[in-house]
């Protein structure tokens, strides 16, 4: 493809706008880790919402989506509407409690909740295994996603495109830390979703395509692999039984809540709590993450979903993209590559604008990655256990030397992988199993550090024994994979729980004081603390409200996400049902976020 002048305008332009507003933060970022890693623990709630939405938005988030549209239909998307589930739950339980422990990173969590040197091994263990070896396969990921864009828009080789991208990313994530960070999602944010929307609308008004009465027309009379409807939002429960257990099943029933995915965490983690404990208030870290769900999940999947379903027209098979892009490489060649062919078809300007949103995509999430796994190597692990007593200023410094490696580490993986879905699987796999470990964790006092250990190792072990057996040629399926690696995890950290020596009073006594966990699962600390029953609620801590919450933020998000949909595919009839369940489930949830927001207003002005 060749861009014109204007293009280069547009993409010169859009990097000015992303990334110039984010060198006044080099400063601010430098004064202390607080502020490099936290930004002052002083964001509000629309800043932090839009910096997690922007980030979950990377530069192989298109490509994924495409490749599970070509591969399963728009149904086989359930494999991560399903973390609607968890995302809500995190906003109604899981965010006010992680504003209230006050730690800096969510590894820091483990040696307030647990109690000797099991909780010192884990916060390190898990400080060296997430913050390095688990995010330098994610921004692989990302920068795969975008050495195939470069590669179908001009040509590039794998290490030109990490070369860019990594000068421009290092540079800046070195710099302005979170706060540089959060600036740069803000405004990349509406550049991306405008680019997006723009492909979308070029997509389907091919005329090979026919415009959306012409896309729904030829793909309701075409059959996907094994016969699927590729329009259905719902599998075909009746004749793709398989099909049906794997992408909407299991998603539904065990993967929103057992599976441990960055960015859909149960009970919250990662980047994500790395954004709620940066809330300058626990409102804003309840409405934070809410505004995330639900532009994560209603605003933006139909521009994606949109264009796959028009490549599949445009072509149908993969050597039709390797024919209409010769020079290609071969070993980049996938279902995900089809979202970067359908780009060609974008009229000059709107092709400046894409690469400048695709630009700004992969940044937002590289980021992201590299200020949080930086927070993990430095904050978690060399502070904790290797140089306790430095400066600031030396541990800022270290971060910036820490974020440069992961970057170097992670782009030498892109050379090793395929697919975006690949990955997505491979890491879905080895975090199965843990989910339930990381909801219950909080409102359990028996669960201890040895737990977290064995559900990591249990599931490691047994996703690398399933990956063996299928590389020898014992075909098991991913859902039944998934079960196996769920059950055994699972039954490991329960024994464990039960096995192992406890974490001590003082300790649980201590966490229960500052986080004011709920349920029965602490009735037995509370009673040692001394602690009268009625005096043990935390203020603005309603269950049954935030169980209502739960329950209509999932029904808000899945609704608006459907009568967008149907009301793309001219299905009118279920578009306005949908918009109805929308509407009065929406209000009901307003009406239970303002009354947690009020009561916990009150608490603080009290």
């Amino acid at each position: 493809m060749h861009l014109q002048l204007l293009d280069w305008l547009i993409i010169v332009v859009t990097l000015i706008v992303c990334f110039v507003p984010a060198l006044f933060f080099g400063k601010r970022a430098g004064k202390s880790t607080s502020e490099f890693f936290a930004s002052g623990r002083s964001v509000p709630w629309w800043l932090a919402g839009l910096s997690m939405v922007a980030t979950t938005f990377s530069s192989d988030t298109p490509n994924l989506v495409t490749d599970i549209v070509r591969r399963n239909g728009v149904a086989g998307n359930w494999v991560w509407w399903a973390f609607v589930l968890t995302g809500v739950s995190t906003v109604f339980f899981y965010a006010r409690l992680w504003r209230r422990s006050g730690v800096m990173t969510d590894l820091e969590f483990y040696e307030l909740r647990y109690s000797g040197k099991a909780a010192g091994f884990v916060r390190g263990f898990r400080s060296v295994y997430l913050g390095f070896f688990f995010n330098i396969m994610i921004m692989a990921t990302v920068n795969l996603a975008a050495c195939k864009i470069a590669g179908i828009l001009f040509g590039l080789e794998r290490w030109q495109t990490l070369l860019f991208v990594g000068a421009l990313n290092v540079i800046f994530a070195t710099h302005s830390g979170l706060w540089g960070v959060l600036v740069i999602d803000m405004i990349q944010f509406f550049i991306k979703m405008t680019a997006v929307i723009a492909a979308a609308y070029f997509a389907v008004s091919l005329p090979q395509v026919g415009g959306l009465s012409g896309l729904v027309d030829k793909l309701s009379h075409t059959s996907g692999p094994g016969g699927i409807n590729y329009l259905n939002m719902l599998p075909d429960f009746s004749n793709h039984w398989d099909i049906a257990i794997a992408v909407f099943i299991m998603p539904i029933a065990v993967q929103w809540w057992a599976v441990w995915y960055p960015g859909a965490e149960p009970g919250g983690g990662s980047y994500i709590a790395q954004r709620m404990l940066a809330s300058k208030s626990e409102k804003d870290s309840l409405g934070a993450v809410l505004f995330f769900n639900l532009a994560h999940y209603v605003l933006r999947p139909w521009p994606w979903i949109l264009v796959g379903l028009a490549s599949i027209i445009v072509f149908p098979q993969l050597s039709d993209i390797q024919k209409a892009f010769p020079n290609l490489d071969p070993k980049l060649l996938g279902h995900d590559i089809a979202y970067p062919a359908m780009l060609k078809f974008l009229p000059v300007g709107f092709m400046g604008l894409m690469v400048g949103g695709l630009i700004a995509a992969n940044s937002s999430t590289i980021l992201t990655h590299l200020n949080w796994g930086a927070s993990y190597l430095v904050h978690d692990f060399y502070r904790r256990f290797i140089k306790k007593d430095a400066t600031e200023k030396h541990y800022v410094a270290a971060g910036r030397i820490a974020t440069i490696i992961l970057f170097i580490t992670s782009s030498t993986l892109v050379f090793f992988l395929d697919s975006a879905k690949d990955a997505f699987d491979i890491i879905l796999q080895i975090g199965a199993g843990t989910g339930l470990l990381y909801l219950l964790r909080w409102f359990w006092w028996r669960i201890n550090a040895w737990c977290e250990v064995a559900a990591m190792v249990s599931s490691f072990f047994i996703s690398i024994v399933l990956l063996v057996l299928n590389k020898n040629g014992v075909e098991i399926s991913t859902h039944i994979g998934l079960i196996i690696t769920i059950l055994f995890t699972t039954i490991s950290w329960l024994l464990t729980a039960f096995l192992s020596p406890q974490t001590d009073k003082q300790t649980l006594i201590d966490f229960y004081k500052k986080v004011r966990p709920f349920g029965p699962g602490w009735e037995k600390i509370r009673i040692e603390a001394g602690i009268d029953k009625k005096e043990s609620k935390a203020p603005g801590e309603n269950i049954p409200l935030g169980m209502l919450g739960w329950v209509t933020g999932s029904t808000t998000i899945w609704s608006a996400l459907f009568a967008l949909g149907n009301f793309l595919y001219g299905r009118m009839e279920y578009a306005v049902i949908l918009t109805v369940i929308f509407i009065i489930s929406g209000i009901v949830l307003i009406g239970v976020v303002n009354k947690l927001w009020n009561g916990n207003s009150a608490s603080e002005t009290a």
